[in-house]
């Protein structure tokens, strides 16, 4: 691989629809905002205890760079998607913007921010780009504003971590959040941005390769258990990095919530859940892709890139070609997409 993330070859072509339901792009004036606060710097800091200094420098010199350079240029990101055989994009902010340390005030000036950034993203390419924001979580009443907010704007939803701060997403307290997104029909994109395992991960990307899978599969499983999901049955939740490990490792969570009253918490199995849930292709192994449709089914799975990181996916036309079913295909490469985030027919 080069350093452009794509292979020196061209890329194979799937001829159908293609969306890429997971993009990032960047909210400059939000990253100025927040560059300067001590508790960015602190929470920075704290990141770099589970990813250790080899991951940290790397990112520094090579991959923040280059993905700032990708999202600075709509011209370079057309290009990447016309290489890639995208149609349709979806973009989101860089995860480093939720800022769950922020107070009120300051949440609603770097939401705000990044929220418009993503408006003009789209509005350099509106038949290439669709967005989604961010929301202050950490604040309920006011994520649920600014979650309203969004989705008016033209937002088709909001991205959130696995965890706000030390809060699980299953706290009671986030419900006026998830009653807000279950009433304007906003997907929430449940994206990690780290790790809580910490010093374990601190060498060999650890932090990203198992680490990020792993939050996901903690986050998913906290609004099985809990009965987030019965509460709220209408959710739209979109699971990152393919749901982490949770949907290949379902039958052990069954299990559990069989033999053990406390993990009884949700009025069916596990498993029924994911059904519930929407996942990305971003797991780099067409075996487990072929495990995941026969799991979840053809309907809650949507290819993604992980766009402008080093640990995205770049090869549509090598996922399209590892389904073998032409409908099951079709689903998974584009028509689920524009269905989900209610992508126009042009």
């Amino acid at each position: 691989m080069t350093n452009d993330l794509f292979p020196e070859k061209p890329l194979p072509r799937y001829e159908g629809l293609v969306v890429d339901a997971h993009g990032h792009a960047a909210a400059p004036k939000a990253d100025a905002l927040i560059a300067t606060r001590p508790e960015f710097g602190e929470a920075m800091k704290r990141m770099a205890v589970g990813t250790g200094a080899a991951s940290m420098k790397h990112n520094a010199e090579i991959v923040l760079p280059r993905a700032s350079r990708k999202f600075g240029d709509i011209e370079e990101r057309l290009q990447d998607l016309d290489r890639m055989g995208i149609d349709v994009q979806v973009v989101c902010p860089s995860p480093h913007i939720y800022s769950y340390w922020a107070d009120e005030a300051l949440a609603q000036d770097i939401v705000g921010l990044a929220n418009e950034a993503m408006l003009q993203e789209v509005a350099r390419a509106p038949k290439r780009l669709v967005a989604m924001g961010i929301a202050a979580i950490q604040h309920p009443e006011l994520a649920a504003r600014q979650l309203r907010d969004a989705v008016a704007s033209g937002l088709r939803g909001i991205e959130i971590s696995t965890m706000v701060g030390q809060t699980e997403l299953s706290n009671p307290e986030l419900d006026i959040f998830w009653a807000a997104a279950e009433e304007t029909g906003a997907i929430v994109f449940i994206h990690p941005l780290g790790t809580s395992l910490g010093p374990r991960l601190d060498r060999y990307y650890l932090s990203n390769a198992i680490g990020q899978p792993v939050e996901t599969a903690i986050a998913l499983s906290h609004l099985i258990f809990s009965g987030v999901l019965d509460r709220f049955p209408r959710l739209k939740i979109f699971g990152a990095h393919a749901g982490g490990y949770l949907p290949h490792y379902i039958g052990r969570s069954d299990h559990a919530w069989r033999v053990r009253p406390e993990a009884a918490g949700c009025s069916k199995l596990p498993s029924d859940y994911l059904r519930d849930i929407w996942f990305d292709t971003v797991m780099f192994d067409d075996l487990y892709l072929s495990h995941l449709i026969a799991r979840v089914g053809r309907d809650r799975i949507m290819f993604g890139t992980d766009y402008a990181f080093d640990m995205g996916d770049y090869n549509p036309g090598r996922i399209a070609s590892s389904i073998a079913d032409k409908d099951d295909r079709a689903a998974v490469m584009g028509t689920n997409a524009v269905k989900f985030f209610g992508i126009s027919a042009d």
